[in-house]
């Protein structure tokens, strides 16, 4: 698990006659119920590895001979303890012989498993400024949508076609049936509560269900921040330098933005107050301001934004204009 944003590989366990899970069967000189076998994580990734512990109740694996042979090769002969296989690319098949040498006896079992390529997105429902390369976090009191790309592909590596996909979500163990489905590559999640994690997992299989993947992330919520930035009538908004503490007016008016960061926008955009000496100035991400008189000093200029009652920020500024007093600080 791991938190957003994240991109996961994932792979499925497949069936020689059916599809869709580990194959493990018993062979050889005994039978294999003598030892299971497990695997770990439930989907390993392409070109990743696959973790892979013995239990039996019958046999004491401490005094064991344990061999390993992956698609005809021996990979592994010693003390008998969980071992890894290294895995291929999306689609390869990884044909894995397990032999357990004790008491004179040979007990055999195979595991085939075959990664798909499985990957989660997640889109945050959030404000961000114009032109922002990246992307919010997730936003507290708010949505994410998550987003399943999934590349099913055979052992020669042709891919299915995603349109016959079917998708099975789950969010924090619970089975979303409105939201599962062919074609429903996506889903809208209410955002975890501050301080916790909520786990988001798909299951994806083709038409036919012959092969299959899937994938889990972790979400966690993050504080939101709004960001001052001067808007020069040449260059625009300076996006590059956000102001902070102190800023002063040069000419004789100077306008200001401001940035919301990961405000949720479900219900809209966010609503922006500007504040200047404690008092309500303008609203909007935008404010012009004009010092009158001759003089100089001084103000304190704040703003709040915010997405409906529950969530809110805040940012001030230090303002410093003129040369000698005035007693009229703005013209607005």
């Amino acid at each position: 698990m791991r938190s957003v944003p994240l991109l996961v590989f994932a792979a499925i366990l497949l069936l020689p006659f059916s599809a869709g899970a580990q194959s493990i069967g018993g062979l050889g000189n005994m039978s294999g119920d003598a030892f299971t076998l497990s695997i770990s994580p439930q989907y390993p990734s392409p070109y990743g590895q696959a973790t892979i512990s013995l239990v039996s109740n019958t046999l004491n694996l401490a005094n064991s001979i344990l061999t390993v042979s992956v698609n005809g090769k021996e990979t592994y002969k010693g003390a008998a303890h969980t071992f890894p296989v290294s895995l291929g690319r999306g689609g390869s098949v990884a044909k894995v012989k397990v032999t357990i040498s004790s008491g004179g006896a040979s007990y055999n079992q195979t595991l085939s498993i075959q990664p798909q390529d499985v990957v989660l997105v997640a889109e945050p429902i959030a404000s961000v400024p114009p032109l922002y390369p990246g992307k919010p976090f997730v936003p507290l009191e708010g949505n994410v949508r998550v987003v399943a790309m999934a590349n099913l592909a055979d052992a020669n590596g042709k891919v299915s076609n995603p349109t016959t996909y079917s998708y099975a979500w789950m969010v924090d163990g619970v089975q979303m049936a409105d939201s599962s489905g062919i074609g429903k590559s996506s889903i809208i999640i209410a955002s975890p509560l501050q301080y916790r994690a909520r786990e988001v997992s798909v299951a994806v299989t083709n038409s036919n269900e012959s092969f299959a993947g899937g994938t889990s992330f972790s979400l966690s919520a993050m504080e939101p921040s709004v960001r001052m930035y001067e808007n020069d009538p040449l260059l625009g908004i300076r996006f590059d330098h956000a102001l902070s503490d102190s800023y002063t007016i040069d000419g004789t008016e100077a306008t200001l933005y401001a940035a919301p960061f990961s405000l949720p926008t479900t219900a809209g955009i966010p609503f922006v107050q500007w504040l200047l000496g404690g008092s309500v100035a303008q609203t909007g991400n935008s404010i012009t301001l004009r010092p009158t008189g001759n003089g100089k000093g001084s103000a304190s200029l704040s703003l709040v934004a915010s997405a409906g009652e529950s969530v809110s920020v805040t940012s001030a500024l230090s303002l410093i204009f003129g040369i000698p007093s005035s007693t009229n600080l703005f013209g607005l």
